[in-house]
């Protein structure tokens, strides 16, 4: 018998405008001005309850031309020996802040954010390993402030109905899952996708996605085996994770930064089966078969670029003075840094920061 998916999996108000205000506006700070930082921006814009205050960057020029193009009140950048993040924690008119640089950056600038005494949205892969993990769970709960690992897709309503579909029986028993996600990354040392001291590699940057399928609708796994391509840096370009669950269920899950793959997910049950159409981070349609019988084809719209949705996740969860997401629980970001750190002991992957 199937393990049932634990009923955080599934928002309280899957119906609800991310759109719409739930409390009193929160003003924003963006750490780090990448291509992620700039598509949250433009989402968080969208909410009517948040209030883009303030950025950082390194550089002056950087930070202020984001700032303009997002309508942030503020912009900081280092200065005087002091790192524009600091600067930015230092500011107490900011409520709550989005963390956005590589992953090895992520422990250290969290860290402080939680000791400047704000809240924390970090982007995934939240941390290197599951030590700096455990690190920022215990800081945020004994300081009370609210942390969350931006797994995005974990909102959505195409993967929240799958988490629908899978726990309501319709399938049966969950048998096997499958899921993959690949792009052929273009090669740079200093890139963050590759470089080594930044977290490179395709397990820490796409990898949750796939596994988000696994986890979602069979449970955290009893059994991990990895296999993959590690090229001359020491990363992982490419990995192949196959879980095992003690009731006989399998997973089978690809992630790849050397090619394209259809970026499809399946999720087979005794009675029938699922289908994403659409890249399995943001599903746009559910194909679903039961038994012999016709196929039903379920779409999905989204809210702007689809991060709306942890958005208001996150708002409300601060408004309502919760210090974590029941959507989200800290404890799932802690399993899941400690499987990596499984996956990455299988496949001789190791980090600097893993030395700290």
């Amino acid at each position: 018998m199937s393990a049932p998916i634990a009923t955080p999996w599934l928002s309280s108000q899957p119906d609800q405008d991310p759109r719409s205000a739930t409390g009193k506006p929160l003003r924003w700070g963006v750490i780090a001005t990448g291509g992620i930082a700039r598509s949250v921006s433009r989402d968080l814009a969208l909410l009517a309850d948040a209030e883009l205050y303030a950025v950082s960057s390194r550089g002056r020029d950087t930070a202020e031309s984001f700032a303009a193009a997002y309508d942030f009140a503020r912009a900081y950048w280092d200065d005087g020996g002091v790192s524009g993040y600091h600067h930015l924690l230092a500011d107490d008119t900011v409520d709550v802040v989005y963390v956005a640089t590589p992953h090895a950056q992520h422990h250290q600038i969290v860290l402080a954010a939680l000791n400047a005494g704000k809240h924390v949205l970090c982007e995934k892969a939240f941390t290197i390993n599951a030590r700096e993990a455990s690190e920022l769970v215990a800081v945020a709960r004994e300081r009370k402030l609210f942390l969350m690992e931006a797994i995005w897709s974990r909102f959505l309503p195409g993967m929240q109905r799958v988490f629908e579909i899978a726990a309501s029986g319709e399938l049966g028993d969950v048998h096997w899952v499958t899921a993959d996600l690949g792009f052929p990354a273009p090669y740079s040392p200093t890139s963050r996708l590759w470089a080594r001291q930044d977290g490179g590699g395709a397990l820490l940057d796409i990898s949750v996605y796939p596994l988000l399928w696994a986890v979602g609708t069979l449970g955290f796994p009893q059994t991990v085996s990895a296999t993959g391509f590690i090229n001359d840096d020491g990363v992982d370009a490419q990995n192949a994770l196959t879980l095992g669950y003690n009731h006989g269920a399998q997973a089978q899950l690809t992630s790849s930064l050397l090619a394209f793959g259809p970026r499809t997910a399946t999720v087979a049950g005794g009675l029938g089966y699922l289908q994403s159409v659409g890249s399995i981070n943001n599903p746009r349609e559910l194909v679903i078969g039961v038994g012999l019988g016709e196929l039903r084809t379920e779409p999905f719209d989204v809210v702007g670029l689809g991060y709306t949705y942890e958005l208001r996740e996150v708002t409300r969860c601060i408004q309502h003075g919760l210090t974590e997401s029941p959507v989200m629980p800290l404890e799932d970001s802690l399993k899941t840094m400690r499987l990596f750190d499984g996956v990455r002991g299988q496949l001789g992957v190791s980090y600097p920061n893993d030395a700290h």
